[in-house]
């Protein structure tokens, strides 16, 4: 954090001081809500939860972990900043922290799929500039967004800001924190479509990114996507377009995949062109790919480095496309994470490319779980996926859970020749003995789900059955 005293902390706040003995009592460590990371200097964030209250472990936190202070919604006993709330505080705090940066370059992305990909890939580019703070894993929320801002230190020079939303006015708000120089949208699919009620409420929503930029700043959009490339039209910032359209600003050519599912292409941007060969599975991960770049053309990298950055990244969050070879020669990719009707295809498309094709194609499994929060598109999409798991030959749909994940199964048997393509079963235990009894050497196994279904269990479990291959990467 970029040092400030407490009496600044509180100006910043809107808060008092309670028990506070010196003023100029400077903050230096990071500001957390969790007692276990409290170290030396740190400013302690007493957040409510629904079954913790960190209020109780405020004294702890100071006396115990050396905390400077605790951002409290009452008096604690220990030296505090008090304020109404303690979650607006962490905002306004963030929002002063971010003030004071006037050297670091603020970057905010949001889109239904595939955001913390792109989140990690733009962090890795940049991180081969300059000293980069990004949000860590899908802490992308009114209360992860100003912590992971709180992270700014002077020597700071970019700031990536994933950002989520499940109502409108979300992304609004959590701009309005730490206003972007460069905003990125992604692309605008069905996730969330039961509290948006279309396509169009999505796009809506995620437009608050680009309404608000000033003049002074960068809209980056997917041209390939129409809702997202109409944004263009909510914004007084200068738009630059990526996409594998000809028209892109930035944009892929001689797109292809590697035996393992690997993506290569020529990355070609206004200012030259390059070479770019993925660490990461899945066609997909293409779009990202120019998503970073195109983020990172913007903030004046060369084009050479940013393919080779692109190249050697990884994913630095879990459960997102995690590949791990165990010593019998199976594969599992654990992709549970979250899940809805884009990343399913997504993750289907890759797992298709990673088994191939022909005399040496190697029998795929993909194990899915339901996709929440889908609204009245929920039945269909589920009974699409088990379509395209058919269509794209995958050899054995396994569908876990209750009503939607039988409508996928009928789905893949109604697309089917044999009736043999998919099983359901109830749960995640019958889904890891099913697997134990009929994993041979080479399978290919995707393992998939809304995050809420526990459905990395599975992944988990087949893991630790066999060791992974000594020094094999997962990625």
């Amino acid at each position: 954090m970029i040092p400030m005293t407490l009496a600044e902390v509180a100006q910043a706040t809107g808060g008092t001081l309670h028990d506070v003995t010196d003023p100029q009592a400077l903050v230096t460590g990071p500001v957390v809500h969790d007692s276990r990371l409290v170290g030396p200097g740190a400013l302690f964030a007493a957040v409510v939860g629904e079954r913790v209250d960190g209020h109780d472990f405020a004294e702890r936190a100071v006396r115990e972990g050396g905390a400077v202070a605790v951002l409290a919604s009452r008096p604690v006993g220990v030296p505090a900043v008090v304020v109404a709330d303690v979650v607006e505080g962490l905002s306004r705090l963030a929002h002063e922290v971010t003030r004071r940066a006037v050297d670091t370059t603020v970057i905010a992305l949001t889109g239904s799929a595939g955001k913390t990909s792109t989140k990690d890939l733009i962090a890795q580019v940049l991180g081969a500039e300059g000293p980069t703070v990004f949000t860590e894993g899908s802490f992308n929320n009114e209360i992860g967004l100003p912590l992971t801002a709180l992270r700014v230190a002077p020597d700071t020079r970019f700031l990536v800001l994933e950002m989520g939303a499940r109502h409108k006015g979300d992304i609004a708000h959590l701009t309005g924190i730490t206003p972007p120089r460069i905003g990125l949208v992604l692309n605008v699919g069905t996730a969330h479509m039961g509290e948006f009620g279309s396509r169009e409420g999505i796009a809506e929503a995620k437009g608050e990114m680009v309404e608000s930029l000033s003049e002074a700043g960068t809209a980056v959009l997917n041209l390939d996507d129409p809702l997202v490339r109409a944004m263009a039209s909510r914004t007084a910032a200068r738009v630059r377009y990526f996409g594998e359209s000809a028209e892109a600003d930035v944009r892929a050519q001689d797109v292809r995949l590697d035996a393992s599912g690997r993506a290569a292409f020529t990355l070609v941007t206004p200012a030259g062109s390059a070479p770019v060969a993925l660490r990461l599975y899945g066609e997909h991960h293409v779009a990202n790919a120019l998503a970073a770049a195109a983020v990172a053309t913007e903030c004046g990298m060369d084009v050479r480095r940013i393919a080779a950055a692109l190249g050697e990244a990884g994913s630095l969050s879990r459960w997102r496309m995690e590949l791990t070879e165990r010593q019998d020669g199976v594969t599992v990719i654990n992709d549970a994470y979250n899940a809805n009707p884009d990343s399913m295809r997504a993750a289907l498309r890759a797992l298709a490319a990673i088994g191939g094709r022909g005399p040496g194609a190697r029998r795929t499994w993909a194990v899915l779980g339901e996709m929440r929060e889908l609204g009245e598109d929920s039945l269909g999409e589920h009974d699409a996926v088990g379509r395209l798991a058919v269509r794209l030959n995958i050899a054995t749909l396994v569908a876990v859970g209750g009503r939607e994940a039988a409508c996928m199964e009928l789905g893949a048997r109604n697309e089917g020749s044999w009736g043999e393509e998919s099983v359901l079963v109830p749960d995640v235990d019958t889904a890891i003995e099913l697997l134990r009894e009929q994993l041979g050497p080479g399978d290919v196994v995707l393992v998939k789900a809304s995050r809420s279904v526990g459905l990395e269990r599975v992944a988990e479990a087949l893991l630790s059955d066999v060791p992974a291959v000594p020094n094999g990467e997962a990625l």
